[in-house]
C-alpha cells in the first residue's frame, strides 16, 4: 500500500512539474521559438486543430517565426487566429508563409513576464504541495484505522517530504532558467 502511495504521488508531482513547465514554455521571451504557438488553434475543416498540424513552423533567424500552412487556403485563416491571440505579435503574411518577427522586449515588459513566471512557479509549488497533504493524510488515515503502524507511517511521511523537496527544486530551477532566459539583453 505504501509503495503504492508513493509510486501515486510520485506520478502526480511530475505531471505538476510538467504542467508548470508547459505554461512556462508559453511565455514569450526575446527568442522565437516554436512552442510559443503551442496553445494556438486553428480551424480546419470544421475542427478545431493545433495550429502545428495544420501548418509548419519554423525558426528561421533568432527573432522571426515562419508559418508555413500545408494548404494555402488556409493561410487567411491562420493569420486571423495568430492576430487574435494573445501572443501580442504581428503577422505577415506574403501568400505563402506567414512571418512573426518577435519585438525585442522592454526592460518594464521583462520585469511583468518575471513576475508571471514567478506566479506560475508559485501555482506549481502549491500543487505539488497539495499533492503532498493528500499523500500525508492517506498515510495518517491508514495509521487511524491500525493499516500502518504510526513507524513505518512516519518514515513514509519522511519520504513524501523528500519528493516534495526534489519536486519543488526542479521547479525552482525550470524558474531561473526561465528568468535568465526572459532578462538576457
Amino acid at each position: 500500500m505504501v509503495k503504492q502511495l508513493f509510486i501515486e504521488t510520485e506520478k502526480k508531482m511530475k505531471k505538476a512539474l510538467q504542467a508548470t513547465q508547459h505554461e512556462l514554455a508559453l511565455i514569450r521571451t526575446a527568442k522565437a521559438t516554436t512552442s510559443l504557438l503551442d496553445g494556438i488553434k486553428v480551424d480546419y475543416y470544421g475542427t478545431s486543430v493545433p495550429i502545428n498540424q495544420a501548418a509548419a513552423i519554423s525558426v528561421p533567424e533568432p527573432r522571426m517565426l515562419v508559418v508555413q500552412p500545408w494548404e494555402r487556403g488556409m493561410i487567411g485563416e491562420i493569420e486571423k487566429v495568430l492576430l487574435k491571440s494573445d501572443l501580442g505579435l504581428t503577422p505577415s503574411n506574403d501568400g505563402t508563409v506567414i512571418r512573426l518577427p518577435i519585438p525585442p522586449l522592454t526592460q518594464e515588459r521583462r520585469k511583468e513576464l518575471v513576475r508571471v513566471v514567478k506566479r506560475l512557479a508559485e501555482e506549481g509549488r502549491i500543487a505539488i504541495r497539495n499533492i503532498r497533504r493528500d499523500a500525508n493524510e492517506e498515510l495518517r488515515q491508514a495509521e487511524k484505522t491500525g493499516d500502518l503502524p504510526q513507524d513505518d507511517s512516519k518514515r513514509a511521511q519522511e519520504h513524501i517530504q523528500e519528493l516534495t523537496d526534489k519536486h519543488t527544486e526542479l521547479v525552482n530551477k525550470i524558474v531561473e532558467e526561465k528568468e535568465r532566459e526572459i532578462m538576457e539583453v
